[in-house]
């Protein structure tokens, strides 16, 4: 195991491994442990009772934060005619058809979301094995394979978070960033947190809400009580 620098350990030091804190003293405590010198994400982290090897307790969606996620958001959009007018209108990095697919295919990434109007996920679609793996492909679940371009763009820029569970039943997803105050972390955390415990399977067993976490992207992971969300 690597040893931990001399940062960590200090901001480790501020942490009482054994506590659960109180979401609002954990996300100040947070803010107060992250030592890297730019604006650091503020990641959560929430273990879930589910078992995803089921569809029905596969969760994954988003939902829109109160405070945003506090960084600029770069979206391409496939879509023609009027549509990709109105995208061009909105300040997205790119709009295209064919001749985004071939950027794409020839290695332009600087993208962080995708929209598509339906129409168009024929030529999306060809993208799978490169969008697929970065967690990029149109999802009409999530709301980015719509006709309601402008929607769908306003939601994105405004700080929408995806959430999916992976294999062990967590759910990894940032809440904002370092800069935020203590209190617009909490009310983006309680969202995050509300959404999933409304989303619970009804096939889930036992405790759904097992483990809350938080950590700036340098620093260290501090528990959150999860007692007040628990059903």
């Amino acid at each position: 195991m690597a040893k931990r620098g001399k940062k960590y350990r200090s901001a480790l030091s501020q942490v009482d491994r054994n506590k659960d804190y109180e979401l609002l003293e954990a996300c100040r405590l947070v803010k107060e442990t992250s030592y890297s010198k730019m604006d650091s994400s503020v990641d959560l982290a929430v273990n879930l009772g589910v078992d995803p090897r089921h569809a029905d307790q596969n969760l994954r969606g988003a939902t829109l934060l109160p405070h945003g996620l506090g960084k600029k958001v770069r979206i391409v959009v496939f879509a023609k005619g009027e549509k990709a007018v109105e995208a061009g209108n909105l300040g997205v990095e790119f709009v295209g058809g064919d001749d985004l697919a071939k950027k794409i295919t020839e290695g332009w990434l600087d993208f962080d979301q995708v929209v598509a109007t339906p129409d168009m996920m024929g030529v999306v679609g060809r993208l799978g094995k490169v969008l697929g793996p970065r967690g990029l492909m149109p999802n009409p679940k999530l709301g980015t394979v719509t006709f309601e371009v402008e929607k769908a763009i306003t939601e994105l820029k405004a700080g929408r978070a995806e959430y999916r569970v992976d294999k062990a039943g967590i759910v990894h997803l940032s809440v904002g960033r370092a800069t935020f105050q203590a209190e617009q972390l909490a009310d983006n955390v309680k969202t995050i947190i509300d959404t999933l415990v409304k989303a619970k399977p009804s096939t889930a067993k036992g405790t759904y809400l097992k483990k809350v976490s938080l950590s700036a992207t340098m620093g260290p992971g501090i528990r959150v009580d999860a007692t007040p969300f628990k059903i």
